[in-house]
C-alpha cells in the first residue's frame, strides 16, 4: 500500500504499526526514526505571471495557497513571511499542487511548491516564479522506518530509491 499526505500524519502511523515506512519531507523527528536520503528539490514561490518581485519593494501577497498545517512547503512559507517580518492575512487550504497553481493562475495568491510539479501544469506560462535565496532554497526528502524495524521490504525500497544512509547524506549535505 502507497500512502502520501501529511508528514505528521505518516510517521503517527508509522509508530502506531500502521505503516512500515514512508517518503515524508524535512524536517522530521529523529529519535523515533531511522532515515535515508531519498532526494532534493528546489521549492519555488508562484504568483500569476506579470506579479512584481515578492520582497519589500514588490510587496508581499495577503493570501497563500496551501496544503493543511503539518505540510513542510506550508510551514516553510510561513517562516519566509517570518523571517521578512511579514505575514499572509489569509491562508487557502487546497488538496493538490495542480488545485494550487489553477487558483494561483486566476490571481488569488501565491503558493511555495517543488519547481519540478510547474513541469506538469499546462499552464506553467501564465505562471512567475520566484525563487528562494540561499539556505532556502533545498528541500530534502527522506525514507523513514521505526527505529529497530528495518525489514527486507525497506532495504529493498532503499535500493530502489538509492537512498543512502544518514551519514553519507550528511557528508553530502556538507559538500553543497
Amino acid at each position: 500500500m502507497l500512502r502520501i499526505g501529511n508528514p505528521q500524519v505518516l510517521a503517527k502511523a508509522i509508530l502506531t504499526g500502521e505503516l512500515d515506512a514512508a517518503l515524508v519531507a524535512e524536517p522530521i523527528a529523529d529519535a523515533p526514526f531511522e532515515k535515508a536520503f531519498a532526494f532534493s528539490e528546489e521549492p519555488v514561490i508562484v504568483s500569476v505571471a506579470g506579479h512584481p518581485p515578492i520582497d519589500i519593494k514588490g510587496g508581499f501577497p495577503k493570501t497563500v495557497l496551501a496544503f493543511e498545517n503539518g505540510c513542510p512547503h506550508r510551514k516553510r512559507l510561513e517562516n519566509w513571511y517570518a523571517k521578512r517580518g511579514e505575514m499572509p492575512e489569509r491562508t487557502v487550504e487546497l488538496g493538490s499542487y495542480h488545485a494550487m497553481l489553477g487558483c494561483v493562475v486566476a490571481g488569488m495568491g501565491i503558493a511555495l511548491l517543488p519547481k519540478s510539479v510547474l513541469s506538469t501544469f499546462p499552464e506553467a506560462k501564465r505562471l512567475a516564479i520566484h525563487h528562494l535565496p540561499p539556505g532556502e532554497n533545498r528541500a530534502d526528502t527522506v525514507l523513514i522506518w521505526r527505529k529497530g524495524l528495518g525489514s527486507p521490504n525497506i532495504q529493498a525500497l532503499r535500493q530502489i530509491l538509492g537512498a543512502s544512509d544518514p551519514a553519507s547524506h550528511a557528508t553530502a549535505k556538507r559538500k553543497r
